[in-house]
């Protein structure tokens, strides 16, 4: 299966942009930083890439980590927007045996990322492949701003569906869908695409496809938990990996998908076989299982991942 290909040079030196929220996790003991897009963001610094996130917080403790946890990390913060009216984004996080469900607020700084701002960031920051995703585009101010985050030149689009009741609509899918190149969601996120777009099919497989087409993707990217994950491109050619043996201490399953994303990103602009970046992500995934919330507190989880991947 051939990955969709701008050029052919290899791109860790290069900037990936950002666009989206940034959320605290409020578990019952504590809170965390994340939100899909932060998420997606520290993989890839953590991997050695370069992402630029534009994103909007508040002037309240929950901005001020984020922005110290960037700096610990040596992220840049120049697509950071700061908000004097609306509060860092929040999520409350419920845990249950089934996994996990989200309480979001609405009215979140993140919700007024300005458009005029985010150009700027965007024709600056010259990036090899942009990423964003459904909820921050709740909003009109944001939805403006993605937009023009959009706009810029050739970059691969990388859409991450990610949606979150009651925060998204057929109309943003729809919109989303259009500006995409590559997708990805989880099997129940494809399953009600199948029944918002009215999708032909009778499976999983044959709704990929008739998405594929309708919306011209390059590739569609599916996690489905620990069955593994599989991806479909252009061509209708399916790859499918089987579920990756869990960790031996199991903890949540809080930002895995966003780990899944961010190595396919990876291996998306370094041109890895589509059989083997759906493997590693699925490995990185399964790995993100084992701690608390969406990303390790040390750059040394990432070490034996870039020892294997760089043989």
């Amino acid at each position: 299966m051939a990955l969709p290909q701008r050029d052919s040079k290899q791109h860790n030196g290069h900037s990936i942009a950002i666009f989206g929220e940034v959320l605290a996790d409020i578990f019952p003991d504590g809170s965390v930083l994340g939100g899909a897009p932060f998420n997606v963001a520290r993989h890839l610094q953590a991997f050695g890439l370069h992402p630029v996130m534009i994103t909007r917080i508040g002037q309240d403790d929950l901005g001020r980590q984020l922005m110290d946890e960037m700096q610990r990390q040596d992220m840049n913060t120049t697509g950071v927007q700061i908000d004097p009216l609306h509060p860092t984004g929040q999520v409350k996080v419920h845990m249950s045996d089934h996994g996990h469900q989200f309480e979001i607020l609405p009215s979140q700084a993140y919700d007024y990322i300005n458009a005029g701002i985010t150009h700027m960031v965007t024709m600056a920051t010259k990036p090899a492949l942009v990423y964003f995703g459904t909820l921050a585009q709740r909003n009109m101010e944001s939805r403006l701003a993605v937009d023009n985050f959009l706009n810029y030149g050739t970059s691969p689009r990388f859409l991450d569906i990610n949606l979150r009741e009651p925060w998204f609509d057929k109309h943003t899918v729809r919109r989303s869908l259009l500006r995409a190149d590559i997708v990805k969601l989880n099997a129940e996120e494809l399953a009600t695409l199948g029944t918002m777009l009215r999708l032909p099919g009778r499976n999983a497989i044959e709704h990929a496809s008739a998405l594929l087409k309708r919306f011209n993707l390059d590739m569609l990217l599916v996690t489905e938990g620990d069955q593994g994950a599989w991806a479909i491109d252009r061509e209708h050619q399916v790859q499918r990996i089987e579920g990756t043996t869990p960790p031996q201490r199991f903890v949540d399953t809080v930002g895995a998908g966003d780990g899944f994303a961010s190595v396919c990103i990876m291996g998306i602009l370094n041109e890895w076989p589509t059989a083997t970046m759906i493997a590693r992500a699925n490995q990185f995934a399964a790995a993100l299982c084992g701690i608390r919330g969406a990303a390790p507190d040390s750059s040394d989880f990432y070490l034996p991942f870039l020892r294997e991947w760089q043989q």
